[in-house]
């Protein structure tokens, strides 16, 4: 069931926006798609910053028009018109349009700007009532004491119950950092009252919050920029300071962050405030100001540029006393591309606030989807959880080392690389790589100190098969075979190779010495197909050639297991050009013999099959072709009847949708050995590297 949240300010500038993108940010990593509505927005030309900001979020087809209702002059006349009900009525039609496409739909209030906002409480709470959403309150802690905030949030309060709205908590933005425990404390003694726990949270103001950009100061001076424009979304103005006295008097009145405003005539502020930017003996500034009706002389000009480093600087008509005001006057926002202040938000939301809580409020989060984005959450979490040793045998390519890289950098695995060192080495120093060599690992095969071991090792293990010693120290210089065999001594958790060599290569040492699991007679493989909005594993797309009805109920089995352990609840789907008893022929037979034997070793798995791939995956095919199957149009796990139908499939797939194919992904081996193309991405290695480190977690 769709999921949603109302979230709803208590007056202007409350920090909605920083409530409603920490809380796009963990729902996009633990649900499914997250849709954004906000009903009523403000007259403007240009499109609502939230809107915007959070449709950047989610990535998804949801358009700017189908994410409100009406602007609120157009409200405003129906309001006059009496025909509130009318408002309503498409509020919910368009609500419900959104509801259909997304698991969750966030539910932003109005700003409480204009002439309707002394009754806007009463909007939200009739709007929140309709739709049927709890509501989450925020309110602006700034220059208020705990005592009278509560009060107004005890009349926001009342409002929405009086409209029989539940209010499962209340967030306070921009309070004192040494006041959020007093804030904490009124809040549940004045609003926590008895019936249920509520959510209650207090968000510091921090410089980096409500410090507006450069680029927002341009925009409201409407200046003209003269340097640093590449700069302005990066830069925040912490201070307006007003230069209006001689050089050597002003310089002490400097501060970290502050922006210069002095008239455009002042060379010696100019020239001299630039410079003492550049002294380790004065803070550094964020821009300068030019003010007034005079240009900027040309010689000024020329000097500027001839700067090896300067800030920003910005040139406007206005006076320096009603600069000054209207800088002052600038309400920051929060935008996609503001990355520092925007990863600041989640930050402080996530340090803030009980997420876990919040959520668990207005979802359980069981749903059969699960996307891209919480897929990789989820195994980035468990990787970095439980991290594992993986080596990668071919340590001179250039892709994986910049891998290496990501995964260092990251903390979600311990990576040891095979090769030459000193030809590593150079590459890592040559390429300006960032990777510590006191973390990573580099191992010479034939230079480690239990070559011999190893030696010995695949000696005894293949001398049966006429493997003499020398033929083994041979292999043992070979990198996959000294990789396989660190993993099969437990000097590493599992390997990922393939890069540059061929999958034969990769998995002839596993199949030989590591072997496969108890019970488990065939080896295969899945890719996990990531799609714009859920994730499916195929299975096998890599591996064996023609399988048999036994192998391929085991490779059915093996990959909803694999499934499971990656966090997607399988139903599986045996693959054919028919579904249900209607298809005959001897490969739909093989296909229906294998289902049969996989209900009988595992009679709880939710499978079906012969089922087709458009039965399989689209609900409206599969309710019609088989109306009473629990997998049909819901199958997540999908088994192709062999390799050359299934390695096909995938790879038209991954090209005509633009989807991420990760694999393929071995099972059934005693230890995680995995095979990559040779034409993979660094993401690609990424993402097998922590898929094995995943894999290695279940010995």
């Amino acid at each position: 069931m769709t999921k949603s949240i109302y979230i709803s300010g208590l007056e202007a500038n409350s920090g909605k926006s920083l409530v409603s993108v920490g809380i796009v940010d963990t729902l996009l990593k633990r649900t499914g798609t997250v849709g954004y509505f906000k009903p009523i927005i403000l007259d403007t030309q240009e499109k609502d910053d939230n809107i915007t900001l959070v449709l950047g979020m989610v990535n998804s087809k949801q358009t700017y028009d189908e994410s409100f209702s009406f602007q609120a002059s157009e409200m405003s006349d129906l309001l006059e018109e009496g025909k509130f009900e009318r408002v309503i009525e498409r509020i919910i039609v368009d609500y419900k349009n959104l509801e259909k496409k997304h698991d969750v739909v966030l539910i932003e209030g109005t700003d409480f700007v204009g002439e309707n906002s002394h009754f806007e409480f009463e909007i939200n709470a009739r709007i929140a009532q309709n739709i049927g959403a709890p509501v989450l309150l925020i309110g602006n802690g700034k220059d208020k004491k705990p005592k009278e905030l509560a009060r107004q949030l005890h009349i926001a309060l009342d409002q929405f119950e009086e409209f029989n709205c539940e209010v499962i908590g209340t967030i306070v933005n921009k309070v004192k950092e040494d006041d959020t425990d007093d804030y904490l404390s009124m809040l549940r003694e004045k609003l926590g009252g008895t019936g249920k726990k509520k959510l209650f949270s207090a968000i510091p103001q921090i410089p980096t919050l409500s410090a507006p950009m450069l680029s927002e100061v341009a925009e409201t001076l409407k200046a003209q920029v003269l340097f640093g424009e590449e700069e302005l979304n990066q830069k925040q103005m912490h201070r307006v300071s007003i230069a209006a006295m001689q050089l050597k008097n002003y310089l002490e009145f400097m501060s970290e962050g502050c922006v210069v405003v002095t008239p455009a005539d002042r060379l010696d502020i100019i020239l001299g405030t630039l410079q003492a930017n550049q002294s380790k003996n004065y803070p550094s500034i964020s821009g300068i100001v030019l003010t007034g009706i005079h240009d900027v002389d040309a010689v000024v000009i020329n000097l500027l540029e001839g700067l090896k480093r300067t800030v920003p600087i910005l040139k406007v008509k206005t006076n320096t006393f009603n600069t000054a005001l209207a800088l002052d006057s600038i309400v920051p926002k929060l935008k996609l591309e503001y990355r520092t202040k925007f990863n600041a938000a989640i930050r402080e939301f996530n340090s803030h606030v009980d997420v876990d809580y919040l959520i668990k409020k207005f979802t359980n989060f069981k749903t059969d989807v699960l996307t891209p984005k919480m897929f990789r959450y989820r195994i980035m979490e468990m990787a970095t959880a439980n991290k594992k040793h993986i080596v990668l045998p071919e340590g001179e390519d250039d892709r994986i080392l910049k891998a290496t890289e990501i995964l260092s950098r990251d903390g979600v695995v311990k990576v040891t690389l095979l090769g030459n060192s000193k030809t590593i080495t150079e590459k890592i120093i040559n390429s300006g790589l960032a990777i510590d060599l006191e973390k990573v690992a580099i191992i010479n095969p034939s230079e480690y100190v239990k070559f011999d071991q190893y030696l010995e090792t695949l000696y005894e293990a293949r001398k049966h098969k006429n493997v003499t010693r020398k033929i083994a120290e041979d292999l043992m210089r070979d990198v996959s075979y000294f990789g396989t065999m660190m993993v099969f001594s437990g000097d590493a958790d599992g390997m990922v190779s393939g890069a540059v060599h061929t999958t034969q290569h990769t998995i002839r040492p596993a199949l030989q010495f590591v072997k496969t699991k108890p019970n488990v007679n065939v080896v295969s493989s899945v890719f996990f197909m990531c799609l714009e909005h859920k994730v499916l594993v195929y299975g096998d797309c890599a591996v064996n050639p023609n399988p048999t009805a036994a192998q391929l109920a085991e490779i059915a089995i093996s990959s909803a297991q694999t499934a499971n352990n990656f966090g997607l609840e399988p139903k599986v789907a045996m693959l054919s050009y028919s579904s249900g008893e209607s298809g005959k022929g001897e490969e739909v037979e093989k296909v229906r013999e294998a289902t049969k034997l996989v209900k009988a070793s595992n009679p709880n798995l939710l499978i079906e099959g012969p089922i087709q791939y458009d039965a399989a995956v689209d609900l409206q095919v599969g309710q019609k072709k088989m109306p009473n199957s629990l997998v049909a149009g819901k199958a997540n796990v999908l088994i192709f009847p062999d390799l050359n139908t299934g390695n096909n499939t995938y790879k038209a797939v991954q090209r005509e949708t633009g989807a991420l194919a990760i694999g393929p992904v071995l099972q059934g081996l005693n230890k995680p050995i995995n095979d990559l193309s040779r034409g993979c991405t660094v993401d690609d290695i990424v993402n097998t590297v922590i898929i094995t480190a995943v894999q290695a977690q279940e010995d």
